[in-house]
């Protein structure tokens, strides 16, 4: 019986979305956009040389497709790619109106978003009064700090002090349908505030916003704010069945690698890994080894897009790439016969691109273990298809 591995590199976009144009970045639009292609590009012209050198170095990745998706998607040539692939490949394009988490995964499983996301679009004084009391009633606390769109980091080392102080809970968005909430773990409480936004989300989620995100960070003003591992999205729960249901309903086990449970609310999913992005690798390795015939592994790896991506840290980027690829030749040898293996994103986010949020891009479509050929342009949801076929499930 086959086996199925999804791995959502987040935010690896690779350009050419049709609709780009109505995507925006503060006040610029999102045409042009090309997360890999744009890499590429620096790479090849030495600016992208902290930590790292030369052209991009993504073997595997490429041996799969990766520089003929770019070119297909964007007609773009990324530099240094364009090997002839040894697998099969292509470019697949969102329908779901957005460029954020919940609606690029719920799509690439088989369910486009059947509504607009809510977006706190004012970037100053951010939250409506209402929501502002519910947070303050939950929290026991007479105020919050932020309200506006923020960069996490920066909003950390900002308010860090002052929240400490008073244990008013920082609050912030992004051009995604997000309510972040950050605290201290050790002066506010880690537990806390993972209840605090349990206990939130049902109210903003009836505003049709995705997620409430706990941001947990330590440290000290003298000694700097740090974001801690212990993020988690508490997200609107799919409106119907999605391809973690029909393997499990045909009687299969599903693995959740990384913050796949927090987007799909569980649904689904018999198992959860949680971890920075070298500890998740190792659990998606080790399942290369363990998972059950006829299971479905399902793991995002997030770092490119919180570490690099928002910061717009090429060279980051790239070495996060480059690292991703040196993973993959190790998974590429330990595939089983009848293990298919299918790499993909979620969205953009370009890191030579203005401004701090998503990118509006398709993206790359890999597959390993289904032979040699090109997809050409697929659905998101097409994914879906493609492993609900390969596991021969039935859709409900």
């Amino acid at each position: 019986m086959a086996r199925a591995f999804l791995v959502v590199m987040d935010s690896v976009g690779i350009g050419g979305a049709p609709d780009a144009a109505a995507y925006f970045n503060g006040d610029i639009p999102d045409t042009g956009a090309n997360t890999v292609g744009h890499i590429a590009q620096q790479c090849a012209r030495g600016l992208a040389s902290v930590e790292r050198e030369g052209p991009l170095n993504v073997p595997h990745l490429d041996g799969l497709g990766l520089g003929r998706a770019v070119q297909l998607a964007s007609g773009a040539v990324a530099p240094g790619l364009g090997r002839e692939p040894k697998g099969v490949w292509g470019a697949a394009t969102e329908t779901s109106t957005g460029k954020d988490t919940p609606s690029g995964h719920w799509e690439l499983a088989g369910l486009p978003v059947p509504w607009t996301w809510h977006h706190f679009t004012q970037t100053t004084e951010s939250f409506p009064p209402e929501l502002i009391q519910r947070v303050c009633d939950l929290a026991k606390v007479d105020g919050i700090l932020g309200n506006c769109h923020a960069s996490g980091t920066e909003i950390v080392a900002e308010f860090g002090e002052e929240h400490m102080r008073t244990g008013k809970p920082i609050c912030y968005t992004s051009a995604d349908s997000v309510f972040q909430i950050a605290a201290h773990e050790d002066s506010f409480g880690l537990q806390r505030l993972m209840d605090l936004c349990a206990d939130l989300a049902p109210f903003v989620h009836r505003m049709k916003v995705g997620r409430v995100i706990a941001r947990p960070f330590r440290g000290t003003e003298s000694a700097g704010f740090k974001r801690t591992g212990n993020r988690r999205d508490f997200a609107i729960a799919p409106p119907g069945p999605v391809l973690t249901n029909w393997v499990q309903d045909a009687g299969r086990r599903v693995y959740a690698v990384g913050k796949i449970g927090d987007i799909f609310s569980m649904q689904g999913i018999d198992q959860v890994f949680k971890g920075s992005d070298a500890e998740l690798m190792v659990h998606l390795q080790s399942l290369l080894d363990t998972a059950e015939e006829g299971s479905l592994t399902f793991a995002n790896f997030v770092e490119f897009d919180s570490l690099y991506g928002h910061r717009r840290d090429v060279s980051g980027y790239a070495c996060a790439l480059e690292w991703f690829d040196v993973c993959l030749g190790r998974m590429l040898a330990r595939l089983q016969a009848g293990d298919m293996l299918l790499i993909t994103a979620d969205h953009g986010n370009d890191p030579t691109w203005r401004g701090t949020d998503h990118t509006r891009e398709r993206v790359p479509v890999l597959i390993a273990g289904k032979g040699v050929g090109q997809l050409g342009h697929i659905g998101f949801k097409d994914v879906a298809a493609l492993v609900k076929q390969h596991l021969d499930v039935p859709v409900p």
